[in-house]
């Protein structure tokens, strides 16, 4: 049994309310199928594929135009093959609710930029459909990529369902990203339209974007068209105004594609090259995200806020939140402006039933001494986290200084499926520390290294069945060896996600961090590679080597480790510029904790940094185990991350 406190248990009225409860008889009274227990659920789940995912088609009344022939047709890793012959349109079902509730709140945008505004559903209908007309008459068509850099606000939103309902490829960047990491994202995918704002306020202070969207408008030669929201100056020459192309009366109608047709790029970074562009498709994330709602218990009654910026996949998760026909709060701006308690002065403001953040925020404002328990939450009914694990202490903050009675559901997944492995789950006790149970359809194991599978200890998070959600493929893949190589090397046949997981003997998990070297920083996930380069730009700087010590019970902390050319020494100035560096070529998210001078970087025998060995060694590896001395290039470099590792074994863990 598990040592973790039980914090909270949900009524028998709220269980028997929830989405997981009603399917659950819906799985009686239209299966025939009853189960002892959610373990019992859980594995037929996992084991009968075709009954598991064709009742999510059915329950949720999946909207098509031709109908599938089989269900899983290919049972393999990679190169499942899923419903073929279905021919559908994700947009069909984000929008249905505008036909039975038009004149219900579709979105309510909080923006530091644009004040406090609400869509109708019937308004975001007309929106979508006259962005969508003037795209098909810019020559969009199937397949093209329309490219945006916008904010968390409704333009994000309406031009994402536009551009899709077209059956062209999505893809969306965070406006507060450098210029180089906006272009080694767009450049690998060809896009024929950009969408973008040219400034946005954050912190009381106005972000003047213009000079960096005109450097990434001259790096994108197969840019045809851009679409402008001016804030800090004119339209460009050449440019159309967003706000006209909202305005009309064109009819929404949606181009039926294939269940694989590609719905959007979406990036999560190796260690080594360009960000990965991850193309998911229409089927595979309208069910993923239906099947989410059941562990979130999410139904058009809601009203939910998840704060995110544009450029972490919990924003794309937003449209699955539309599909069920709930009321989504968009929040666009800095979280601690004028303090830490604005986020959840909205929340209070537009009673929020659902309030979700990543694990630093709640860290954050555990740390600074709030208590939005102040403020009236009556209406707040469940709490929502990712991104990295929340400690026990986050836990304990959320039921003592928020809400005592509340339901803290926590998930993880990734970028990668555009879902999560393992979370929540309406029905079942909430312990500290532990996520409530793997996902539905989610064959989530913990392996050791030889493969074998492990309960109660700490092994990789693996999957060892097809989801539909997982990638069709990387964008430019021809042979599909990157997509391999990034997943399914380890274990041939066997999704490798790159997390350390535990699976409790009750069917509860905890994350703890990252197994391999990429960075996850306050949820958004960025290959060491994207740092590099910003930081090895400079001509005081030689090489480089940056670790991301995410690991549970401790926060975050990210040090980056500088080599400097001959007679240089790391002063303030040399800091400031590193820092500068990495913020204009990256993203302030990803600014170190620490810069250390070394005197030169571990690398093995062909020349790659040892970032993996470094990283076991600092969470507190072996020094004799972690790394072989012999397969180094230079293995007395190895010396100075030792005498670190005991130097942080000093710190308190929560320093």
């Amino acid at each position: 049994m598990s040592d973790r406190p039980i914090l909270w248990t949900p009524s028998p009225e709220r269980a028997d309310a929830s989405t997981m409860a009603c399917f659950i008889r819906w799985l009686k009274d239209d299966r025939g199928l009853e189960f002892a227990d959610y373990p019992a659920m859980w594995e037929w789940s996992v084991t009968d594929l075709d009954g598991f995912w064709s009742a999510i088609w059915d329950y949720f009344e999946i909207r098509f135009s031709s109908p599938h022939t089989a269900v899983l047709a290919e049972r393999k890793m990679p190169g499942a093959v899923w419903f073929p012959g279905a021919e559908l349109n994700i947009t069909d079902q984000i929008l249905r609710r505008a036909e039975s509730a038009p004149q219900d709140t579709a979105l309510i945008v909080r923006s530091e930029t644009f004040g406090r505004s609400a869509l109708t559903w019937a308004e975001l209908r007309q929106q979508v459909a006259n962005v969508a007309d003037t795209l098909r008459d810019m020559g969009v068509e199937p397949g093209d990529r329309v490219v945006a850099v916008l904010p968390n606000t409704e333009s994000a939103l309406i031009a994402c369902i536009a551009a899709t309902s077209l059956g062209a490829i999505w893809s969306l960047c965070s406006p507060d990203m450098g210029h180089v990491a906006i272009l080694d994202r767009f450049r690998q995918i060809e896009p024929k339209v950009l969408i973008a704002q040219d400034g946005y306020m954050h912190g009381g202070k106005m972000i003047d974007r213009r000079e960096v969207l005109a450097t990434i408008c001259d790096g994108l030669p197969t840019l045809r068209h851009r679409i402008w929201l001016p804030v800090a100056g004119d339209l460009p020459n050449g440019a159309q105004d967003w706000t006209a192309l909202t305005q009309g009366e064109a009819r929404f109608e949606t181009t039926q594609v294939p269940f694989d047709h590609p719905l959007w790029i979406v990036y999560s970074s190796g260690t080594t090259g360009n960000p990965k562009p991850i193309v998911h498709g229409h089927g595979g994330v309208l069910l993923e995200g239906a099947k989410q709602s059941l562990h979130q218990d999410l139904t058009a009654r809601d009203r939910f806020m998840w704060l995110t910026s544009s450029g972490w996949i919990l924003w794309n998760a937003q449209l699955a939140v539309l599909g069920q026909g709930a009321t989504v709060v968009l929040f666009d701006g800095a979280v601690n402006h004028p303090d830490m308690m604005e986020p959840w002065r909205v929340a209070a403001d537009e009673a929020l039933t659902f309030f979700g953040a990543g694990a630093a925020f709640f860290e954050t404002c555990r740390k600074s001494g709030i208590r939005p328990a102040d403020l009236d939450l009556s209406a707040l009914r469940s709490v929502g986290s990712t991104g990295s694990p929340l400690t026990a202490d986050g836990y304990d903050w959320i039921y003592r200084q928020v809400k005592q009675d509340v339901w803290l559901g926590p998930i993880s997944g990734g970028t990668d499926l555009s879902g999560a492995f393992v979370g929540s789950h309406p029905m079942l006790p909430v312990r500290a520390a532990e996520m409530q149970c793997r996902f539905l359809g989610n064959a989530v194991r913990a392996y050791d290294e030889a493969g074998n599978e492990v309960f109660d200890k700490v092994g990789e998070l693996v999957c060892t069945e097809p989801l539909p959600s997982m990638p069709l493929c990387f964008w430019g893949d021809e042979d599909g060896s990157r997509l391999h190589g990034s997943y399914f090397d380890t274990y041939p046949g066997v999704w490798r996600h790159g997390d350390w997981i535990e699976i409790t003997p009750e069917g509860g998990s905890v994350i703890y961090g990252r197994s391999d070297a990429t960075i996850n920083r306050r949820g958004l996930r960025l290959g060491s590679s994207e740092i590099y380069q910003a930081v090895e730009g400079l001509s005081d700087v030689m090489d480089s080597l940056v670790i991301d010590l995410e690991f549970l019970g401790r926060d975050s902390f990210m040090p980056l480790f500088v080599v400097l050319a001959d007679g240089r020494t790391l002063d303030d100035a040399l800091r400031d510029r590193i820092n500068a560096a990495i913020r204009s070529g990256v993203s302030a998210r990803f600014l170190p904790n620490e810069i250390v001078q070394i005197a030169e970087v571990p690398r093995t025998l062909s020349g790659k940094k040892l970032e993996v060995p470094v990283k076991k060694l600092l969470l507190g590896g072996d020094p004799e185990t972690v790394v072989n001395r012999d397969s180094m290039a230079n293995p007395d470099s190895f010396d100075v991350f030792v005498t670190y590792a005991k130097q942080r074994e000093k710190v308190p863990a929560n320093d």
